[in-house]
């Protein structure tokens, strides 16, 4: 009898469970400024049911969809003062489901957390090609895309633990904080290893790790005085992820009534000016920020309020449990912009140091501005973004051409100078992101055929300007990848991440001379750049171009550095006299790169070799 009464029991509570298939999110903290936390609760026909929550715990608002499989329960948090409650699902005053929500304790100054700003350097990860430090998760039964190596769009095998075994490379490199390409379950059946078209966005990709060891690899940072910034999508899904494929409201995504398949596909048309262009015809207009950037990922319409709280509590959650330092997030102009404003300023507001740098992939400098916080061009239109952080794509568009061209009025290393000329249109010059290439993107070292020369130039002044320099995984050790043979080709796996490879590049003492020609550099320039308050907060004062020669000057209160970028291949001799007004005072100037002495008067002249760099601190 005993018996029968034990497994009646385990064949009830597994039934409770079984029908409330999710619960998001899981669980949830108190003490946050927004006390009003919404849950998601996902079952079969779960809508049919009265909800009614433990200990005298208030409803505040109760949703339901066209879809009966959803509910959506709001409540406040500031009104429940225990630990954990139970969410309880009745059919005529008998509980048939039932659910343990908690409520966890907050790690103390959590909203007060800090995040990168120009003091940091932002080193980029695709995870999938990085390293692998567990091959034991290679390939997973529940995850359709197995490991192939061989294959270029194949998981290769990279993971988390690969990552938290090389965060001594990355800091002596110079790097402070880390930016993953999206981590979350990627259960497409092909190209999935970058992430981008996400299937659980409270879930790591088991081929990556767990939950467990992503807030491992959080920690591991912070030992090391560095951060983790996560790549976040609110633009679009992967067409697998159970939302998708189990829709709560037909407006969760945008469908066109004359688009293909189920969903109602239409491609994006990309043209993103539209989000301010006074002439757009709307046709053109819908097709930009609805259209889909492909087949298999769902564009997302934030302007439904559930979606839009479901966005903004994920990311809460993410910053609150993997205790990040900051947020990039993808494709930002394609979203609602009113949505996406509300997003931004729920997070800020919740944490107030917060940093996050949207992906405006714009050439215009406006057009860039347009969408940092407090932006004079977006007030212009009677918008503020509430992003703190935009990608500076004009220097990214504008450095290799400089280098590259033969000089005229509007080309070669005027274009450089061109570029900073638009600082004004910036609400915070200092706190966007600067670099020359990224997962996306054309390999510097490829443009340049390997030559050191080039890439020690670039990072020079992505090192020494405005804004929060970004450098991609390789790019330290000269990798090369050409975008014209596919992605893959611009993310290849780092040498010495697996097991059998026939070179170590992780390791300096097994660097190839050309690695370590590229190696040493960097980590020269970074290291010396982590305390450099002049570097991070100082004013500019800049120098036409002349004869491929550009300088400029980084200055505050109590010091002053020289920047020489010499694009001619022969040595060139500069006459001082003409950077007078910034010499003032100055006798004699080190360059941080060769350890070298110089006389620096504006009655002295300076030589530069060519096709090199110098960092000139001066005295």
């Amino acid at each position: 009898m005993k018996k029968l009464l034990l497994l009646l029991s385990l064949y009830i509570s597994t039934t409770l469970i079984a029908q409330i298939q999710k619960v998001e999110p899981a669980f949830w903290w108190k003490g946050m400024k927004n006390p009003e936390l919404q849950i998601l609760v996902y079952g079969k026909d779960i809508s049919k049911y009265s909800v009614e929550l433990s200990n005298n715990i208030q409803v505040k608002d109760l949703t339901k969809t066209e879809n009966p499989n959803y509910v959506f329960i709001t409540v406040n948090t500031d009104e429940i003062n225990t630990s954990s409650f139970k969410i309880n699902f009745k059919e005529k005053n008998k509980t048939r489901y039932s659910y343990n929500y908690e409520l966890k304790t907050r790690k103390p100054g959590s909203a007060d957390r800090n995040s990168f700003t120009s003091k940091d350097v932002m080193y980029l990860i695709m995870p999938d090609r990085f390293a692998n430090g567990d091959e034991s998760n290679d390939s997973q039964k529940n995850l359709t895309d197995k490991l192939n190596r061989n294959a270029p769009n194949g998981r290769h095998g990279g993971d988390l633990r690969g990552i938290i075994n090389n965060l001594d490379y990355l800091k002596n490199l110079g790097a402070t904080a880390l930016w993953l390409t999206p981590a979350n379950e990627d259960n497409e059946k092909q190209t999935s290893y970058h992430g981008y078209a996400q299937t659980d966005l409270y879930k790591i990709d088991g081929r990556y790790g767990t939950n467990e060891e992503y807030l491992e690899l959080s920690r591991e940072l912070q030992k090391r005085g560095m951060m983790l910034i996560q790549d976040y999508v609110t633009n679009h899904w992967g067409i697998s992820h159970w939302l998708i494929q189990d829709l709560p409201t037909k407006d969760w995504i945008h469908q066109f009534p004359d688009g293909e398949g189920k969903y109602g596909f239409k491609r994006s048309n990309y043209r993103i000016t539209s989000q301010f262009d006074t002439n757009v015809a709307e046709i053109d207009k819908k097709e930009a920020l609805s259209g889909w950037f492909d087949t298999t990922m769902p564009d997302l319409n934030q302007s439904n309020p559930l979606v839009l709280k479901y966005l903004t509590q994920n990311a809460i959650w993410w910053i609150e449990y993997a205790e990040l330092g900051g947020l990039r997030v993808d494709t930002y102009p394609y979203n609602d912009k009113v949505a996406m404003a509300k997003w931004a300023k729920a997070i800020t507001d919740e944490y107030p140091k917060f940093n996050i740098v949207g992906e405006a992939w714009m050439y215009n400098p406006a057009h860039v501005s347009y969408w940092q916080k407090d932006s004079k061009i977006g007030e212009i239109d009677g918008y503020n973004s509430n992003l703190p952080s935009v990608m500076d794509f004009t220097l990214y568009t504008d450095l290799p051409s400089a280098l590259k061209e033969e000089e005229s009025w509007d080309k070669g290393m005027i274009k450089i100078y061109n570029s900073f000329g638009n600082d004004f249109l910036y609400p915070n010059i200092n706190n966007i992101l600067v670099f020359f290439e990224n997962h996306d993107t054309e390999r510097l070292n490829e443009i340049f055929n390997g030559d050191s020369r080039y890439y020690k130039m670039a990072l020079t002044l992505i090192s020494t300007v405005r804004g929060i320099p970004q450098i991609y995984y390789g790019s330290e050790i000269g990798m090369r990848g050409e975008k014209s043979k596919g992605d893959a080709d611009i993310r290849r796996d780092f040498p010495g991440g697996w097991k059998g490879d026939p070179q170590n590049a992780f390791n300096p003492a097994t660097q190839t001379a050309e690695q370590k020609d590229f190696h040493d550099f960097t980590q020269k320039v970074l290291t010396w750049r982590k305390g450099k308050d002049v570097i991070h907060t100082g004013k500019t004062k800049h120098y036409m171009p002349k004869d491929k020669v550009y300088v400029y000057f980084r200055y505050n209160e109590s010091e002053k550095v020289m920047v020489v970028i010499n694009n001619n291949e022969k040595e060139q001799i500069l006459d001082l006299n003409r950077f007078a007004e910034s010499l003032n005072g100055v006798s004699a100037g080190k360059d941080i790169i060769s350890g070298k002495d110089f006389v620096v008067t504006s009655k002295n002249k300076l030589t530069v070799s060519g096709k090199s760099s110098l960092i000139l601190e001066l005295k």
